[in-house]
């Protein structure tokens, strides 16, 4: 990690505040949970690295802000209130029992509307893989603040969104998953599933499950997790994982570093699903740079899917590390043999981290549409402590 790079990664925070209505703070905020997530764990990772009791205070402030803003209706919806239904009271208690809400500016399709495919990428609506984001970031806040509160919203977050994303196909045996719910999550809207969505479930569930651990949740059965992750587990067997796209990579080198570390705290035992998601991302890494991606200029690139992998790569280094001072891992022969693979792709993401911290290449249209996920995704990438730590 650069000694300069916190610096730095305050003023793009802070440009992210500015930006979405946290600091200053707005009475309507720009809010969007997937971004937001990355955000928290930004804010969380400044204040342990500075002790600024500042950078904890606006983590704690966007928690609230993504409850009153995604965990409530729209504006332009004819409800309001709790997207859970909860009245106004025990929906402040229980803020994440009905999900969240993507926070796409488009409002969700309607029950009698024709899909359109095009149109879905911009609809509001609540996104698995995007909920996980959240249930992470709610759990180190939990595990930096020592309040279990968050730990708890995590977990009503993880029993809602799993009842309702998941279900029994009519002529099937095992589960599966929906990509895209409605805001109250009580019908799909893509009913396809997300490649990585299982496995990321399996892992954030046992993330959870560790960090209660440290706290008086979830002291009875029905509040352990423990159905919710035999099933994602038989949602997962079978499934590939490896994909060329750079931000899938990236995720999946991420998992990998929440795994290793699940592993030495003794929550999973197993090395294979570790080998497993090293091969895919490795399979998907050489795919990927075949073709040269690093060759085209800015406005043919998409700052936060490559910043996604820079981020992986950053969380594999951190795995090496872990599994280096772990003698019960790094004698495992398989497991060194797959780490060695990865060596001459090391400098993807400090080449990657380069190039968008250019301000040239910062304003081009791509960049500018997206400049709230690109910056906190640079960000994440130059100090992930925040992010990858559990």
């Amino acid at each position: 990690m650069k000694q300069n790079s916190t610096g730095y990664v305050n003023e793009l925070m802070e440009q992210f505040a500015r930006n979405t209505g946290l600091e200053p703070e707005n009475s309507n905020p720009k809010r969007y949970l997937w971004t937001d997530a990355f955000a928290v764990c930004n804010y969380l990772g400044l204040y342990n690295r500075t002790n600024n009791k500042v950078y904890l205070y606006i983590a704690l402030r966007l928690v609230n802000q993504v409850h009153h803003t995604l965990g409530k209706q729209r504006n332009d919806n004819p409800k309001n209130g709790w997207i859970s239904g909860l009245d106004e009271e025990r929906g402040e208690k229980h803020p994440t029992k009905g999900g969240l809400r993507i926070g796409k500016e488009m409002n969700e399709r309607m029950s009698e509307e024709t899909i359109n495919e095009s149109q879905e990428w911009d609809r509001d609506g609540q996104y698995y893989h995007y909920i996980t984001k959240w249930m992470h970031a709610l759990n180190n806040t939990s595990r930096v603040t020592g309040d279990n509160k968050y730990i708890k919203w995590a977990l009503e977050l993880a029993e809602s969104a799993h009842a309702s994303f998941t279900y029994l196909p009519d002529h099937g045996t095992r589960k599966r998953m929906y990509w895209k719910m409605s805001i109250d999550l009580t019908r799909p809207l893509v009913f396809s599933m997300g490649q990585h969505d299982p496995l990321d479930g399996f892992i954030t569930y046992n993330e959870i499950k560790n960090g209660m651990k440290d706290f008086e949740v979830g002291s009875s059965p029905e509040s352990d997790l423990k159905n919710e992750i035999h099933e994602i587990t038989d949602i997962c067997k079978g499934m590939g994982l490896t994909t060329n796209d750079p931000l899938g990579i990236g995720g999946l080198l991420s998992d990998a570093t929440r795994i290793t570390q699940l592993i030495i705290s003794g929550v999973l035992k197993n090395i294979e699903l570790l080998e497993m998601v090293l091969d895919s991302s490795i399979l998907g890494l050489r795919m990927y740079m075949k073709n040269d991606p690093m060759k085209y200029p800015a406005e043919y690139r998409l700052a936060f899917r490559e910043l996604g992998l820079s981020i992986g790569l950053k969380g594999f280094e951190m795995m090496v590390e872990l599994i280096n001072k772990n003698p019960e891992l790094s004698q495992i022969n398989s497991l060194n043999e797959r780490i060695n693979l990865f060596e001459d792709y090391l400098e993807v993401g400090n080449n990657i981290e380069k190039f968008w911290m250019d301000k040239e290449n910062r304003r081009t249209s791509n960049w500018i549409e997206h400049r709230d996920i690109n910056t906190v995704m640079l960000a994440t990438a130059l100090e992930p402590n925040g992010f990858l730590r559990i």
